[in-house]
């Protein structure tokens, strides 16, 4: 049985001070569906983000979304200044009242109960970004946007914080759309890829993506590197160790 998209973008072209940033593309997310936006620096996600949170109007296309659509959003980064008391707690909640315990609750569920109190300036990269996800979870949305979401987490945590994702779909019910360049681990957890260059260069399924010239010619030596492992005959732990030996 079809499922209807949560969103879905037709042809979006925009061009900022004469220049084209992004020009004719398309995609959708349905729901618990991980679909995964991948491309070179300047390649228009960002813009194309925002043009999805309703930030920034296209010049020619259309986007259609699910009636009541709640969109949880965590951004690339955040900079808190040092004069800025604030605790995590009061951080996840700024904008959304909630208690003590929904907060907590988030917390655990992304693995950060114990810096409940902590100020927001004091916690590492990592901590960081399961409060970013914990905030934009705390809105129930039905379709999360993750804008790079293990920038600045190390190695260990990446694959904690991508399996996390990873099984947010299933236990939500919610679509993610997520901004990565971290290609080896979107290849190995995401349902749907598009590659962007300014232009929809490839699209489709991780396999077929990984194979397609268009993604071998933009990424080139690293593009190749990423086939490579996503189609090896062994499985990693959450350390990057193969399991098993």
């Amino acid at each position: 049985m079809s499922v209807d998209p949560l969103l879905k973008m037709e042809n979006i072209s925009i061009s900022i001070r004469g220049s084209p940033i992004v020009q004719g593309v398309s995609l959708q997310v349905k729901p618990e569906e991980i679909v995964a936006l991948i491309g070179p620096n300047g390649a228009g996600k960002s813009t194309l983000v925002n043009i999805m949170l309703g930030l920034l109007r296209p010049d020619s296309g259309r986007i259609v979304i699910k009636n009541g659509l709640k969109i949880g959003y965590m951004p690339q980064k955040l900079i808190v200044p040092d004069t800025l008391p604030l605790t995590v707690q009061r951080f996840i909640t700024l904008g959304k009242p909630a208690s003590r315990i929904i907060v907590r609750e988030l917390l655990i569920e992304v693995g950060a109960e114990r810096i409940l109190d902590s100020p927001v300036q004091k916690i590492s990269g990592g901590e960081l970004q399961r409060v970013l996800l914990a905030r934009a979870l705390l809105r129930q949305p039905d379709l999360l946007v993750l804008d790079e979401p293990i920038q600045g987490v190390d190695l260990n945590g990446q694959y904690e914080l991508h399996d996390l994702i990873g099984n947010l779909p299933r236990k939500r019910g919610c679509g993610i759309l997520m901004v990565s360049h971290d290609l080896h681990l979107v290849m190995a957890t995401t349902d749907h890829v598009v590659c962007l260059n300014r232009h929809v260069c490839c699209s489709g399924h991780p396999d077929h993506v990984a194979r397609d010239p268009a993604y071998l010619k933009l990424f080139g030596i690293e593009g190749a590197r990423t086939l490579a492992i996503y189609h090896h005959d062994h499985h990693h732990d959450i350390h990057g160790s193969v399991e098993g030996k």
